[in-house]
């Protein structure tokens, strides 16, 4: 029974979608549930699955076409084994002792330019060969180490982002297309200082109670809430919802020439992945506790790094915050995520020697920087927000008692 495949359906803000790899190939056996092909779009990365045991029969979409919500892609043969599916035209090995896999891009470029595969180092999964690679063999203007075929493919390692093992006075240069999600990424980025009166106020926080609070309650916390560990994240989600909730322009949003007032506080929290920062929003954050916050921030990096971040964990948001600290970053200026007008930048906690009632302390020092839209928000409200920020992280009990 043939199934057509089709690409997911995307939200109203997605116009459509990018192949991004096929894991499966025409012929090769698939269980239910499968990966067999990762649709790339402007904010993230969907995945399609096998709808039974079969085979990809045919297809229909390579890798580097763009896709609309539910067009075919490919076509599945459910029950089928792998030897009677007939690989689609096109799309097949280079001969059939060829044991390197070629995507269907792949094999385009390869038929076009008359080149041999088994030349082509393949840097895709068990040493399938993909687009870039073939560009690359290509920009090279030669054979590249020869790669003989081998009964079976071995297991291919990490590949590599740049090249390597470059011989003495060689000066080597990798060109690799820039993905959609990091285009997109830097497309936002750039209208948001072109489009926004952007402006950012610093300060900085005693983190001492912070972490004293922390250390004396770290590992009941963790005990008590079934091995959530305690972070520095929650509390800063903490101290930014009440600051919110005091500088309701913090929290606004700019609609065309409307002001948007939001009730609510939903705040993105910027997670660094393989394939560009995301920002998955935590929701309702007045009503969450620690742990709660503690419990969905690990989640989202670890479903970050895996690439399993939907679109529904990144649409939304009122406000963001972004730890440049974990990296090392003593201060940096963060960039506005629209149509939110202002971001938290967090930084590296350093001892430093500061006054404190005429004496000199060495204290756990951090850079707070706020970034705001100057349209929306005054610098005296700027300001006050971050003075709050400061004050509710310097005394925790505060956040609490709602003084």
């Amino acid at each position: 029974m043939s199934i057509e495949i089709k690409a997911p359906t995307f939200p109203e803000s997605v116009a459509d979608g990018t192949v991004a790899t096929w894991h499966k190939q025409p012929g090769e056996a698939c269980s239910a549930d499968d990966l067999i092909v990762d649709i790339e779009t402007d904010k993230v990365v969907l995945e399609v699955v096998a709808p039974q045991d079969g085979v990809i029969k045919e297809i229909l979409k390579g890798e580097g076409d763009t896709v609309l919500s539910d067009e075919i892609i490919a076509v599945f043969e459910a029950g089928a084994a792998a030897s009677a599916a007939a690989p689609a035209a096109g799309t097949a090995s280079a001969d059939a002792g060829d044991a390197d896999k070629v995507g269907p891009a792949a094999r385009k470029l390869i038929d076009e330019n008359n080149l041999d595969a088994n030349q082509i180092p393949g840097t895709g999964k068990n040493g399938g060969i993909t687009k870039e690679d073939v560009l690359s063999f290509m920009k090279s203007g030669a054979p590249a180490a020869a790669t003989a075929a081998a009964p079976a493919a071995p297991k291919a390692a990490a590949p590599a982002p740049v090249a390597i093992n470059v011989a003495a006075g060689e000066r080597v240069e990798k060109r690799v297309p820039m993905t959609r999600l990091r285009a997109t990424i830097a497309k936002r980025l750039v209208e948001a200082q072109q489009t926004a009166a952007m402006l950012t106020t610093y300060n900085e926080v005693n983190m001492k109670p912070v972490m004293e609070l922390r250390k004396q309650y770290k590992e009941l916390f963790e005990k008590t809430h079934n091995g959530t560990r305690l972070g520095f994240m929650s509390f800063f989600v903490k101290a930014v919802t009440e600051a919110l909730k005091r500088f309701p322009a913090v929290n606004a949003s700019i609609d065309g020439n409307d002001m948007v007032y939001h009730g609510y506080q939903d705040i993105g929290v910027a997670v660094s992945t393989d394939r560009g920062l995301m920002v998955p929003v935590l929701r309702d954050t007045d009503g969450m506790g620690l742990s709660d916050i503690e419990a969905t921030i690990a989640d989202f990096g670890k479903r970050g790094r895996d690439g399993k971040l939907g679109l529904h964990d990144m649409q939304g948001g009122t406000f963001t915050i972004t730890n440049g600290g974990t990296f090392g970053s003593l201060m940096s200026t963060p960039i506005l995520n629209p149509p939110q007008t202002a971001i938290l930048g967090m930084h590296k906690i350093q001892d430093r020697p500061m006054a404190v009632n005429g004496e000199v302390v060495i204290l756990p020092m951090m850079y707070l920087a706020l970034s705001y839209d100057h349209r929306m928000i005054d610098g005296k409200e700027a300001v006050q927000f971050l003075v709050t920020v400061k004050s509710l992280l310097e005394d925790p009990a505060r956040i609490l008692l709602d003084v």
